[in-house]
Parts: C-alpha cells; sequence; structure tokens
C-alpha cells in the first residue's frame, strides 16, 4: 500500500509526527529534508559501539606485539582514514536524496549496478551475523555472571532469537528510531567507559605497560587495516544517512561528524584493549570475545557496561539491517523494505547460531571476515568515489526508471567502465589478500600483501581504471526531487 506520511526528517532531522519511516528507495524530496551535520555525530558512535573493539586492541599488543603508543597511532589513524572514506561518500546523499545503492545505479548502470549491489548485500550477512552473535554473548555473560546460568545450546538459541528480533523491531521502525537509541546509547556507553577506564587506571601495573617494546612497522600498518575494514564496510551506506540533508550542508562537516564519531568509540577502546591485554592476554584469542568482562571487571561495571553494549551492538546491526533493507529493493526485490529486513534477519539468526555451535573459533573466524570484507566494499568504494568528482546531482526519475528509458541505462543496462573497474579493482585487492578462508597468490613478499593492504590496491585500481575508462557522459538532472511524494509503507 502507499499513503502519503507527515514529514519524515530521519535520524538527521527534526522531531516527526510518525515515529516509524516509512520512505522506501525513491529520493527525498527537498522539501522534507531539514536534517543537521551535527546529527551524524551520534550516528556514527553508536556505529562503533561493540566490545570487539576491545578484543581488537588486545590483538595488537598480542598478536601483532605492539605496545600501547604504537595502539594509540592505530587506533586513531584507523578511524580517519575509514570514516574519512565513509563521510566523503555520505556527501553524495545531500546531492542525491536517495540511499547509497540506489544512487549507485547512476554510476553502473541499472542492471550493471546488480553486481556489487548483490556483492555487498551477501557481506553485509556475515557482519550482521558477527554483531548478532557478540550481542548473544553479552547476554550469556550477563546472565552467568548474575545467576551463575552457564552457557548451553538452548540458551545460545534463545539469546540470539532475542537478539535478532529486537533489531528487527528497531530498523523496521526506521531512521528516525535509530537516531532516537543511538543518542541514548553514545551517553549512557560514554559514560560507563569513563568507569572502566577509571578502573582501569586504579588497577592496572602501569610501569610494565610503558615497558613494553615496540612492535614491527609492518604490524602497525596491518593492524590499521584490520580495524579501518569495519569502518570501510559502512561507506555503501553512508548516503543512506545523508539523505535527509538539504543540498546546502556543508560537506566538510558531514565528513568531519564521520570521523569525530568513530574516532570517539575507537580510539578509547582499542587502548583500553591493548591495556587490559597486558595482564589478560588470553583477551586477544579467546573463543568468547565478551566473557572476559565478567572477570576482569568489578560486577557493578561489568553489568551495566555489558547491558549497554549489548544495545549498542543492536544499534550497529539495526542500521546495518536499515541500510540492507534498501540495498535489496534496489536489487529488485519487490517487497517493502520491513520485509526486506526481516529476511536479513533471518539470515543472521541462522549464520549465527552456525557461528556458535559449529565454529571452532570466532576471533578466527572474524578477522578473516574482515579481512575480504574490506575488499568486497572497497571496489565499489573506488568507482564510486571516482564518479562522485564529476556529478554533482542525481535524476531522481532516472534513479527509479529501471526500463530502457532510463538515463542510467547506458549499454543494455551497464555502464562498461563502471563494471570492468569494479571487477578488476576486487579482482586486484583479493589477489594480495589473506586469512584464514583464502590466500592470494600475491599475498606474500611484497609490502602491499604482507601488510594487509589489499583493500588499498582495491580503492586505487578500481578508483583510477574507472577515471581513466571512457565513460557515458553525465546526462542533465530533468527531475529533481521537489515538494512531497509517496512513501512506500
Amino acid at each position: 500500500m502507499r499513503t502519503t506520511a507527515d514529514r519524515s526528517d530521519g535520524a538527521l532531522g527534526t522531531s516527526t509526527h510518525h515515529v516509524r519511516e516509512t520512505r522506501g528507495i525513491e529520493p527525498v524530496p527537498d522539501a522534507e529534508r531539514h536534517a543537521k551535520t551535527r546529527a551524524l555525530l551520534p550516528t556514527w558512535i553508536a556505529a562503533n559501539i561493540t566490545v570487539l573493539l576491545l578484543t581488537m586492541g588486545a590483538a595488537l599488543a598480542v598478536s601483532y606485539g605492539l605496545n600501547v603508543w604504537q595502539a594509540l597511532a592505530v587506533g586513531l589513524a584507523a578511524p580517519v582514514v575509514s570514516y574519512g572514506l565513509v563521510g566523503l561518500v555520505g556527501i553524495a546523499g545531500k546531492r542525491g536524496g536517495a540511499p547509497g545503492l540506489t544512487l549507485s545505479r547512476a554510476v553502473f548502470g541499472q542492471r550493471g549496478n546488480l553486481l556489487p549491489g548483490s556483492l555487498i548485500w551477501i557481506a553485509r550477512w556475515g557482519w550482521e551475523t558477527i554483531n548478532a552473535v557478540t550481542g548473544s554473548y553479552a547476554l550469556l555473560t550477563v546472565l552467568n555472571v548474575l545467576f551463575g546460568i552457564r552457557s548451553n545450546t538452548f540458551l545460545i538459541v534463545a539469546t540470539l532469537l532475542a537478539f535478532v528480533v529486537a533489531t528487527f523491531a528497531i530498523s523496521g521502525l526506521g531512521i528516525s528510531a535509530v537516531r532516537t537509541c543511538s543518542t541514548w546509547a553514545t551517553w549512557l556507553f560514554g559514560g560507563f567507559s569513563v568507569l572502566v577506564l577509571g578502573h582501569l587506571v586504579a588497577d592496572t601495573d602501569w610501569g610494565r605497560v610503558f615497558g613494553q617494546p615496540a612492535g614491527p612497522t609492518a604490524l602497525m600498518i596491518t593492524g590499521v587495516g584490520l580495524i579501518a575494514a569495519g569502518g570501510i564496510s559502512w561507506a555503501p551506506s553512508a548516503p543512506d544517512f545523508t539523505r535527509y540533508l538539504p543540498r546546502t550542508a556543508s560537506s566538510a562537516a558531514i565528513v568531519r561528524n564521520s570521523v569525530a564519531g568513530a574516532c570517539v568509540v575507537v580510539l578509547p577502546l582499542i587502548l583500553m584493549g591493548a591495556v587490559m591485554a597486558v595482564s589478560t592476554p588470553d583477551l586477544a584469542t579467546a573463543t568468547d570475545p565478551v566473557s572476559f568482562l565478567g572477570t576482569i571487571l568489578p560486577l557493578w561495571i561489568a553489568v551495566p557496561y555489558l547491558l549497554i553494549a549489548l544495545v549498542g551492538m543492536l544499534l550497529i546491526n539495526a542500521m546495518s539491517m536499515y541500510s540492507a533493507g534498501f540495498t535489496a529493493q534496489t536489487l529488485g526485490i519487490k517487497v517493502s523494505r520491513h520485509r526486506a529486513v526481516a529476511v536479513n534477519a533471518v539470515i543472521s539468526l541462522v549464520l549465527g547460531g552456525v557461528l556458535m555451535l559449529v565454529a571452532t573459533s570466532f576471533m578466527g573466524s572474524f578477522i578473516a571476515f574482515l579481512s575480504l570484507l574490506a575488499v568486497a566494499f572497497s571496489a565499489w568504494v573506488g568507482v564510486f568515489g571516482a564518479d562522485m568528482l564529476r556529478r554533482e546531482a542525481y535524476d531522481a526519475g532516472a534513479l527509479l526508471d529501471t526500463t530502457r528509458t532510463s538515463a542510467y541505462w547506458y549499454r543494455g543496462g551497464f555502464s562498461p567502465a563502471a563494471v570492468a573497474a569494479w571487477a578488476l579493482g576486487l579482482g586486484s585487492g583479493l589477489l594480495f589478500s589473506t586469512s584464514d578462508w583464502f590466500t592470494g597468490p600475491l599475498a606474500s613478499n611484497n609490502p602491499v600483501g604482507e601488510y594487509g593492504l589489499g583493500w588499498v590496491a582495491t580503492v586505487a585500481v578500481s578508483f583510477l581504471l574507472y577515471a581513466v575508462l571512457p565513460k557515458p557522459a553525465v546526462a542533465p538532472v530533468t527531475q529533481p526531487a521537489k515538494g512531497p511524494a509517496t512513501m512506500a509503507v
């Protein structure tokens, strides 16, 4: 059914008459775009509230042998690099007022867009599964430390189901609900992180921490790439959260708030993880990446901190599923966004059960996934970013017209330059990538492979190829989005 809704300014806008957002992939009319760039700050803070960053910080100290100063440098560089890209791609949202994978039709063509769109949609399943499993572990840890209830198959399934259902409920309400939850989670998580930091300051052997020798510079670069991978995965979704911004919004502010929001969370959690690892080295390789908090923190800090972290992971998954719903619609799946979100919820439930009940190493699976995730998303980022340099606006009518009459039909529905640059960039990145699941033939004996920079090679190759290949001329915009429009329910 279609209905005309009251103003839907979304997560970045002003107050709305309806909490539930009903707009689909159609560009947001100018009349509804009243958002503020400063609201991107809590959005990207919430997108990083995960205790997995503590474990990754510990891995820098234990597995990579970095000292606290090197961990500080990695924890700062990773969000600046990854969310700098996220912010830059987010500029397209204010230009076109549509989700990222919908705007991508203008780059790849109506049919060509199905190739990167399908890969990104599948990759989201893995990211949502990782977060669902981490949230389930957090809930299991709380049950254990409070009531002595030990994990079993029934509890694993029950907690995983509860997490996925809650995620679906939040993301189904739409961007306004995500925005409200993000603001509260930001303040609560920040407050309890200060308590955890205070506990660490009081109980840590700082002489031992600062006495750690420096590790290889090469592993610092590898660490930046590993942590940046999670941020890069948000790049195709960046316009989803900036499409309610007016066209006059500051591009610099979009990038600045995206980077700042990530740094506020990533830097301190990476440092805390590296410090914790000095006294708890098993943290870096724990099968369960969450339960350690129940043993090294006082109960009065551990329980609320885990519960707030659980909310943070719910929000990360809600944001991901929110965008995944748009991706499914962009791929031509004829369902409402809410039903598309439900599909992702079921998939993450099934895959999460497999990871918790069958897989032998959570962290091994997580790091292998991150290594390949960055490459999958970076190919799209390179092509889309290069196209942004020549395209200032998007034709709303052409974005939604999937027939031969669309200005974005190109050759048989494909833009040969974009598809070729994407495919070759993706292939190049995989050649240099290494993980527990896959090792490319160029993953060793060169700095790109040894430093874990396959995703950098992907961005560079896809960007440069698209820049130099002959492309269709940018069609003039004939149907800018203006005034009220109907919205899919």
